[in-house]
């Protein structure tokens, strides 16, 4: 997900539209959230770890 969300943040940024730089920024937070959700041990969408 944070890999999705940086290539739609450089599509963004190179072409000029607005809405994947956005939606890429979103990507990115939720799946750094994931990511250190599963790191500290928390259960994310009933698994232990989250990759």
């Amino acid at each position: 997900m944070i890999v999705l969300g940086v290539i739609l943040l450089v599509i963004g940024l190179v072409a000029g539209i607005g809405i994947l730089w956005t939606i890429g920024i979103i990507l990115v937070v939720i799946g750094a959230i994931l990511w250190i959700l599963g790191a500290v041990g928390h259960q994310v969408g009933g698994r232990r770890h989250y990759w």
